[in-house]
């Protein structure tokens, strides 16, 4: 149990041994190019950083904003489908309308 532990302890923090270790390890990998690696790392880094404070700002906006333009139920004057009229008598149709259906 107590090795477990011991093996999260890394996790907490970064000592000076291990970044050491990191860096020739980045020197072994990258050689020449760990000038330009480093710095597109960075320039990923600040686009991330930029793009979530751009996202925090609309969420923020978003739910801190007064609602805008609801529709009430008294804005709609007529309704959209159209009227139902029932079906005619044939007592009241005219004989040319009734030879025309048929």
């Amino acid at each position: 149990m107590a090795a477990s532990f011991e093996m999260l302890a890394f996790i907490g923090g970064i000592g000076t041994t291990e970044l050491i270790v990191f860096g020739i390890i980045a020197v072994i990998l990258f050689g020449s190019r760990l000038p330009s690696v480093a710095r597109s790392l960075g320039k990923s880094i600040v686009e991330f950083k930029k793009g979530m404070s751009d996202l925090e700002n609309e969420v923020k906006s978003s739910v801190y904003s007064e609602p805008s333009g609801r529709v009430g139920y008294s804005d709609h004057s007529e309704p959209s489908a159209p009227r139902f009229e029932p079906p005619k008598d044939s007592a009241d149709v005219p004989e040319s309308e009734v030879a025309h259906a048929k």
